[in-house]
């Protein structure tokens, strides 16, 4: 049985709302309590929520593990708002002050002048700093590699010492886990580094080709060789860097469809704010200075108090790795902390790092304690919910909550104060079994994976909703598969809804069919369900395909317009509901998601094409055929005289125009419907298909399905064009070794041995001496004698094909 100090404490359930206020039946997977609570907001009169969520750290670009966080969180934010109604007030801060930001804005800042004084220096001095930097990179991280190697024996030595770390192993043998990816990150840099460093003696290499293949070796060196040299009371060293990378991370947030927070918060603008709070803290008795000016929170004295530390994993509250990278890199141990897991509520600046004034002095605010101050400023003394990626439960949320709760405690210390009612952590994205982060250099940034195509924010909000908020999630081939399927299911779904919206008749009066209303219903009930149980996505999901399934298999004989229209409306209620319709409000009355609309000043031309088309399409392929006279009706009630009204018209009136002209070019063909059946294939697979719309045929002469081409189409598309270039190319394969064959036929079996390899033959072109004069060896005579007779098979069907 665990000891009591690994248990998590008991937590405090929100006061029932009295009986006239009706509340969802919502329960949260909250990590207090590790099981799904009844959800209960502090103001549940007025169904008002506070809500804060750890920002990022803005020193480089967002990552797809970034995504997974804050896209879950929209999610979850926009469940609660148009789905239950609740009144959410999300407040989101920005950590631009932090430890790997002064590291990464005094290391730019520091690369930025050695450049510039090496264009004074020269190359050797250039390249003395390389190697030193390669060396210490070498000592400091790849430790079982001589630092002394030559860059040029670098790669065969890291390839022979960590071999089982290359082959996917551990060091001992065992299975790769973070460590074994942070050596991978760390061998991929010290190898670009040494390559460039080789490359650089021959000068075989552009000097801005060496400057990004040395960088990361060289940022760490030169830290520590000036970063306490620089002037940090010159704060835009370090606001450039979380400037620039804040526009970044709000750019790419937005560009996945997240909501802006309602309130933003920045450490650099809550100074003061921070300084009070810890000196309230410290004021009620849970925290000390120490020698150095630093302030630390007193854990024993929390507890001694009555009080409860590490509330989220108090299995972790010893772990020591988990504590040092709570506390920062640039924290030195302190000797005077009374215990080792005190954390750090204000640190003394040392040289080369920002300073604000305080009554401990110059110093800045430890990383937790900034979410501490920000929130309680802005929700004040109790929140409904806190999140955050699952990563920050230890030490990060665990020491806020208990700063916080110091700060907001009964002074009495009689009654432990409740800080946050439920903490919800959003589970990591995974790659190769190792979580996406900065630190293990093994992500994508949002950026890249949107630009190159990779992802499109739906697809990846897809995938997030059917891998669920609180598991984690591993990219893999299937779940791409999964999230892709899903998508072209709805895709063609809203496709044909829109089709029936742009084609129905105005009065529509066929009686309803009570089942298909019940369906509809059943899932309307199921969706509730599923979003009470802790916003259970991966279940809505299902349940959305299941209702479209239904319909695909249903007897549309069956179904009315109003009951297919009314199921579209809803599931798209949901869609917009969960961010997969850009800006669309939950209560939208459109049918469908972006991606599947015609252009209103396309549709014109678009119709008239299709409805040429079809009538084409239907006489060549009746049993009657289509003839000159036929042809000629078309041609005639093809002649609209159609002009493009918009520019953005143009495209479509200029393929009205050429079909309207090849029609009447093929009056006088003798193969008239074989020649209209290639045209109609033209204009769907080529010319409307460059203009990105796509004509589907549909059985029982219904007219084609005008699309948009989408993602589906284009993958569909390649490969069947692939197939048939697999087709060309056997075929041509099997002409070129039929060719072979008959050119090597040619020859006859007759001569085919008469080479100045052997000096003697029989009447038959057989060898019967080599080239020296000793005669052919039984074995040997052997197989020439089954060459022979293989050549002469293929000479008289050679001689038979040419008639000789």
């Amino acid at each position: 049985m665990a000891s009591q100090a690994r248990r998590q404490p008991p937590w405090q359930a929100p006061t029932e709302p009295s009986h006239d206020i009706q509340l969802p039946p919502l329960k949260i997977w909250n990590s207090l309590t590790r099981s799904k609570t009844p959800f209960i907001p502090i103001d549940s009169k007025n169904r008002r929520v506070t809500w804060y969520v750890c920002g990022p750290t803005v020193y480089d670009d967002a990552h797809l593990g970034h995504a997974r966080n804050y896209v879950s969180t929209d999610i979850i934010r926009r469940i609660m708002k148009d789905y239950f109604k609740f009144d959410v007030q999300f407040v989101m801060n920005i950590t631009d002050v932090d430890d790997k930001i002064i590291v990464r804005g005094r290391q730019q800042y520091l690369l930025e002048e050695f450049r510039d004084a090496s264009r004074r220096r020269g190359a050797d001095s250039v390249q003395a700093t390389c190697l030193a930097a390669l060396k210490a990179y070498l000592s400091k991280n790849l430790p079982i590699v001589p630092s002394d190697t030559p860059p040029e024996e670098v790669s065969s030595q890291i390839k022979q010492r960590y071999a089982l770390v290359l082959d996917g192993k551990s060091l001992d043998g065992g299975p790769a886990g973070d460590q074994e990816a942070k050596i991978k990150m760390h061998i991929k840099t010290t190898l670009a580094a040494a390559d460039a460093l080789a490359l650089l003696t021959t000068g075989s290499i552009p000097i801005d080709q060496f400057n990004h293949q040395v960088q990361d070796v060289l940022l760490p060196y030169l830290d520590t060789l000036y970063g306490s040299t620089i002037n940090a009371s010159d704060y835009s060293i370090f606001t450039r860097l979380t400037k620039k990378f804040e526009d970044r991370f709000m750019e790419d947030v937005r560009a996945l469809n997240c909501v802006d927070p309602d309130v933003i918060t920045r450490v650099t603008e809550y100074g003061q704010r921070i300084v009070e709070f810890v000196e309230k803290v410290e004021k009620n008795g849970f925290a000390y200075k120490t020698s150095d000016s630093s302030v630390y929170f007193d854990i024993e004295a929390f507890e001694a108090a009555n009080n409860s530390y590490a509330r989220l994993e108090p299995w972790n509250r010893n772990d020591k790795d988990l504590q040092a990278d709570g506390e920062g890199a640039l924290t030195k141990k302190s000797s005077e902390k009374r215990s080792e897991a005190d954390f750090a509520l204000w640190k003394s600046s040392k040289p080369g790092e920002p300073s604000w004034p305080s009554p401990w002095g110059k110093g800045r605010p430890g990383w937790h304690i900034e979410c501490s101050a920000m929130a309680s400023d802005k929700l004040g003394s109790q929140i409904d919910i806190h999140s955050g990626g699952i990563d920050l439960a230890f030490p990060h949320h665990d020491n806020e909550l208990a700063q916080s709760e110091a700060y907001w405690c009964d002074k009495s210390h009689k009654n432990q104060h409740q800080w946050v009612n439920y903490f919800i952590h959003m589970g990591h994205l995974s790659i190769q079994g190792s979580k996406m982060s900065k630190s293990l250099k093994n992500f994508t940034t949002i950026k890249e994976a949107l630009s190159r195509g990779d992802w499109t924010p739906r697809g990846l909000r897809i995938v997030f909703l059917l891998g669920g908020w609180r598991e984690g999630i591993e990219i893999t081939e299937d779940v791409v598969k999964e999230g892709s399927a899903w998508e072209d299911k709805v895709n063609n779904f809203f496709i044909k809804m829109n089709d029936i919206l742009d084609n129905q008749e105005s009065t529509n009066t066929v009686e309803k069919d009570q089942l298909i209303w019940d369906v509809l219903q059943k899932a309307k009930d199921d969706v509730f369900l599923a979003l009470c149980d802790s916003f259970n996505t991966p279940s809505v999901m299902r349940i959305i395909s299941e209702l479209i399934s239904g319909y695909n298999s249903a007897d549309k004989n069956s179904l009315t317009t109003g009951q297919m229209l009314q199921t579209a409306r809803w599931i798209t209620s949901i869609i917009n509901t969960l961010g997969l319709n850009g800006s669309a409000k939950a209560d939208d009355d459109t049918i469908g998601w972006s991606g599947i609309g015609i252009p209103e000043y396309a549709k014109p031309y678009l119709t008239s094409i299709s409805t040429i088309r079809d009538t084409l399409r239907q006489h060549a392929r009746s049993s009657e055929g289509l003839n000159s006279e036929k042809l000629k009706d078309v041609s005639k009630a093809s002649q609209n005289g159609l002009a493009a009204e918009t520019p953005k018209a143009a495209p479509y009136q200029a393929v009205l125009s050429k079909l309207q002209h090849d029609v009447s070019s093929l009056a006088d063909s003798e193969k008239l419907s074989k020649d209209v059946l290639q045209l109609c294939d033209r204009i769907r697979d080529v010319e409307l298909w460059n203009i990105g719309i796509y004509l589907e045929d549909r059985p029982d002469d219904q007219p084609a399905l005008i699309r948009p081409v989408t993602r589906e189409l284009r993958a569909a598309k390649a490969e069947q064009e692939a197939k048939e270039e697999q087709k060309r190319k056997a075929k041509e394969d099997r002409e070129k070794e039929a060719v072979a064959r008959a050119d090597k036929g040619k020859l006859s079996h007759l001569v085919m041995f008469r080479t100045t390899e052997y000096s003697a033959w029989d009447e038959e072109g057989l060898p019967l001496k080599d080239a020296t004069g000793e005669e052919i060896t039984k074995s040997k005579s052997k197989k020439l004698k089954k060459d022979w007779e293989r050549q002469k098979k293929l000479h008289e069907a050679w001689r038979k094909a040419n008639g000789s």
